[in-house]
């Protein structure tokens, strides 16, 4: 499978073993729930060891009384943006890599059934009709959390959106991707953009469902399958 140089797929076998649990339908809801935390650790983990730096930061002491020099992650100004719901699975596992606790900021999309096209009803970004806006605090890499990428489209609009608002760099976890969804994502700002995933699967249901994919994973988290 030919897909573009910023979409890193993990080949992590622990991983792996967890995304095959995930997909399973006996999977109840409270391990979904865990599968879906670890996932985002884990590949979180392989995207963060290329997204951030080092640098050194203010001496410190250890219990014996010695002094070292204590290490800091650049950039600084990092923000999480999960894409309501099923993002919010994803948000304690980034945070618990991140040295400290960053600002979690919630965009809320959905394909409209008919045309698959995503449809914007929530967005808290600080400022985020004014751009330009003096105080506007805008991070230098945001943190998008899709959990599943299908047509791309919905990644594709958070993309959009964080770039008018003034982010400078992205990086994408998902656990699971269509490969022409994630293409499509991967080349809508290709220069600034990191897409890492657990898996890719290659068909997409009429429904624009990945296949076999993982079914609603929002749906399962939150036990509203047949709502």
């Amino acid at each position: 499978m030919s897909l573009p140089s910023n979409v890193h797929v993990s080949k992590h076998p622990c991983l792996l073993a967890k995304l095959s649990s995930l997909r399973s339908v006996e999977t109840e809801a409270r391990q979904v729930k865990s599968l879906v935390h670890d996932i985002a650790l884990i590949v979180g983990c392989e995207a963060f060891a290329s997204a951030l730096t080092v640098a050194d930061g203010p001496k410190g002491t250890t219990p014996i009384g010695c002094d070292y020099t204590t290490t800091l992650t650049q950039p600084h100004e990092i923000s999480i943006v999960p894409i309501l719901r099923s993002g919010l699975g994803m948000v304690d596992a980034v945070q618990t890599l991140l040295p400290t606790p960053v600002p979690v900021h919630h965009l809320g999309l959905y394909r409209e059934p008919s045309t698959l096209h995503p449809v914007e009803y929530y967005n808290n970004l600080p400022n985020h009709t004014a751009t330009n806006q003096p105080g506007a605090q805008v991070s230098s890499l945001a943190i998008i959390l899709d959990p599943v990428i299908a047509t791309g489209g919905t990644c594709v609009a958070a993309i959009q959106t964080l770039r008018e608002w003034g982010v400078k760099k992205i990086v994408v976890l998902s656990v699971i991707a269509a490969s022409e969804g994630v293409r499509r994502a991967a080349a809508e700002w290709p220069e600034a953009v990191e897409i890492w995933v657990a898996g890719v699967d290659n068909e997409l249901t009429s429904k624009g469902m990945l296949k076999p994919g993982l079914g609603d994973i929002g749906d399962r988290m939150f036990l509203t399958i047949g709502k």
